[in-house]
């Protein structure tokens, strides 16, 4: 059980029967009246966002939730293959559950999936990816004073704007959380 006092953004607490996840907390304490917590969390369901107010000491169950690790397989139309690496039975994970994460993930490559009664909810990404730029505009000599970008297209499809010396063939880390150019790999 957690209880108010331990909410912090990130934990995943069982509100009304369904797994969610907090997005924002802070604690209020007015002039009158007991203590409350502004809660803002998620529906891991349903993905809708709720703001509500928890009084201090309520405790709430945790999810059961199970983290897996997953080896990417491919794109099905409207969801992506993951394999069990321990089981090797497929699961199909929505596009829409897994968002702008999709254009980060790799072939042959291994994921946690999070399950709740072996339904997939999320995937958990590494703060950054390496990927292989497949296509962008050839840089001019003398171009790199200024800092100026272009936009390059990488294996996943994805377009990402990088520095003028970035060539095609070039390995770039990207980071997956803002779409932002951290390096050559």
């Amino acid at each position: 059980m957690l209880a108010t006092s331990d909410f912090k953004k990130g934990k995943k607490i069982e509100i009304d029967g369904a797994p969610c996840e907090i997005l924002e907390c802070s604690h209020y304490k007015p002039g009158k009246g007991g203590a409350f917590m502004r809660t803002k969390y998620r529906n891991l369901l349903t993905g809708s966002v709720v703001e509500q107010n928890f009084r201090s000491g309520i405790k709430f169950p945790k999810p059961d939730l199970e983290v897996r690790e997953m080896q990417y397989l491919y794109n099905e139309g409207d969801s992506y293959a993951f394999m069990d690496m321990t089981t090797f039975e497929q699961t199909s994970v929505p596009h829409d559950l897994i968002g702008e994460k999709g254009g980060y993930l790799k072939e042959a490559q291994a994921y946690k999936v999070m399950l709740y009664q072996g339904r997939p909810l999320d995937l958990e990404m590494s703060g950054s990816v390496v990927l292989e730029v497949t296509m962008t505009d050839p840089g001019m000599k003398g171009d790199t004073v200024t800092g100026a970008s272009k936009p390059a297209t990488l294996e996943t499809g994805i377009v990402v704007n990088v520095p003028l010396f970035v060539e095609i063939g070039t390995k770039i880390k990207v980071n997956t959380e803002t779409g932002e150019y951290l390096g050559r790999e």
